[in-house]
């Protein structure tokens, strides 16, 4: 395999790298165009990619069957009065066998083998097309079809309707990328004197140019007197010997899909996801979801369970009548409290009107900034892609939260401590309690009473019950204040523990999607420039 050959099997597979990166997104037409060129560069190398394939083609009366007997030497082509008289494609090769499945391929049914030993035109395949410009559409559509697979073309024009805008603009001003593929032959000559040759022949120059076609070579034949059939033989040979016809061929449909499918892609840069707006985006979707009710759940029930544990035990049973926020939410449940069947799932209350509305303009913003410069069909690709499958986001979401760790049972040892010591003072105060009215309850019962015990002359019994009133109040506010600090501590230990729950699935579900197709969009256009470029 040659470099160019390297080159041209290297752009096909970008430009199927391209269609496959931007299939359902890029324009349809475009992507059948470019699918059919991969598709056939790859069927036509396969199918005897040592023949060069030419076809003669032309219009009623250009005299393009008598110029193909004159070339082959035969008299295949059938010439009549009766126009038009090529109704299918023929096709001519020389040597010892013909290429079927090329030919099969090609679906030429009519096909002749001339006989021959190694020559110039051994590799050859020569087609006569019917007329392009038939009264009869099969013809047409036979001419269109084989003009779009064959490796060259020569067109054959006559004196008369060399300039007619049926072969101009129904198929030379398009085929201009092709330029290098194909030659017009201007035959009949001999109906014009030496001078109206060379101006015929000079303004079919003009007209070609104009057309972009200024590399296409042009040349004047008689079919009938055999002027310039010997040239135009020795052009074929050369063509033949070269055999660059087929990859020129096949470089210019890659040349020509992949700048349709890069003008479709569009010039505008890829976008940047900004980091500022993510942030904007997973907040309002985790107010939506209910972060911030739990964070005031986790504070409130740090609170009441801290107080429970920690408060003046004569006051502190109060705080366990009230329910608990977590537990009301299904969150921080032990093994015992979840039934065994169920999924994890929470009882937060449904996003308020604001929070939704929050949440929706925050993707929004998002995916304006994610198509912005996108051609709208992979502008709609993001979109589904960011807000394909909000139901299944939302409850993630509420899966996430059920199964973030709080961390709300950390942190508590303390709690215990001062648990101990509330209740030692609690002995206290009813031990001073009992001292004080110990000895008029043994009076009244006619016992003996208790020895007097003083301290600085205050009854022992007052220092332990004022003591122990004292320190379990003092106590109980120095646990206030330390519950208090740790509530706040565990509620921004919460924040960011549910921020990040949250920010990897709206990641998994969001972003990296829309990301995915961005990068789908990068990879289509490098893929379809590199396609492009010759």
């Amino acid at each position: 395999m040659t470099a160019g050959e390297d080159t041209l099997a290297a752009r096909v597979r970008a430009l199927g790298e391209a269609v496959e990166a931007a299939d359902g997104r890029a324009d349809a037409d475009a992507l059948d165009r470019a699918r059919a060129v991969v598709e056939r560069a790859g069927e036509r190398v396969a199918f005897s990619g040592s023949y060069t394939v030419i076809a003669l083609a032309g219009a009623t009366g250009s005299g393009k069957s008598s110029l193909f007997n004159a070339v082959t030497g035969t008299e295949l082509a059938r010439v009549a009065v009766r126009r038009p008289t090529t109704a299918k494609p023929m096709a001519v090769s020389w040597g010892s066998g013909l290429p079927h499945e090329l030919l099969d391929w090609l679906d030429i049914t009519r096909r002749h083998l001339v006989p021959s030993g190694p020559n110039a035109f051994s590799d050859l395949v020569l087609l006569d097309l019917p007329d392009h410009d038939s009264t009869e559409v099969d013809h047409r559509l036979a001419v269109d079809r084989l003009v779009g697979l064959v490796d060259a073309l020569i067109w054959v024009v006559d004196p008369q309707k060399y300039a007619d805008a049926a072969l101009h603009d129904g198929y030379l001003k398009h085929l201009a990328p092709y330029a290098d593929v194909m030659m017009v032959v201007l035959n009949q000559a001999d109906r014009l004197a030496p001078e109206e040759l060379d101006r015929c022949l000079g303004d079919l120059r003009r007209l070609l140019d104009a057309e972009g076609l200024r590399t296409t070579p042009i040349m004047a034949t008689s079919a009938l007197r055999g002027t310039g059939v010997r040239e135009l033989r020795e052009a074929l040979a050369r063509t033949v010997a070269a055999k660059q016809a087929m990859a020129r061929r096949l470089s210019a449909d890659v040349s020509v899909t992949a700048a349709g499918l890069v003008a479709d892609l569009g010039p505008a840069p890829v976008p940047v996801l900004d980091a500022a707006l993510r942030c904007r985006v997973v907040g309002a979707l985790g107010d939506a979801a209910g972060v911030g009710v739990v964070v005031d759940g986790v504070r409130t029930a740090w609170r009441r369970r801290g107080s429970a544990a920690t408060g003046w035990p004569f006051v502190s049973w109060l705080a366990r009548l009230r329910p608990d926020p977590l537990k009301k939410l299904r969150l921080d449940l032990t093994a015992g409290e979840h039934r065994p069947t169920e999924v994890n799932r929470t009882s937060l209350p449904r996003a308020t009107s604001v929070q939704r509305a929050r949440a929706d303009q925050g993707l929004r913003e998002f995916t304006d900034e994610a198509v912005a410069g996108l051609p709208r069909g992979w502008a709609q690709a993001v979109r589904t892609a960011a807000g394909g499958r909000e139901a299944l986001l939302l409850d993630r979401l509420d899966t996430a939260i059920a199964g973030t760790d709080l961390a709300v049972r950390r942190g508590t040892w303390w709690w215990g401590l001062f648990g101990v010591l509330q209740w030692l003072l609690i002995i206290a105060v009813v031990a001073g309690a009992a001292w004080l009215f110990a000895n008029p309850l043994l009076l009244a019962m006619g016992l003996p009473q208790l020895p007097p015990v003083l301290w600085y002359g205050v009854p022992a019994g007052t220092w332990l019950l004022v003591g122990g009133v004292l320190g379990g109040v003092l106590l109980a506010v120095l646990g206030r204040v330390l519950v208090e600090i740790g509530a706040n501590a565990h509620a921004r230990t919460a924040r960011r523990s549910l921020d990040e729950a949250v920010s990897a699935v709206v990641a998994e579900e969001v972003f990296e999607p829309v990301q995915a197709e961005l990068d789908r969009y990068r990879r289509a256009r490098e893929r379809a420039a590199a396609a492009a470029s010759t």
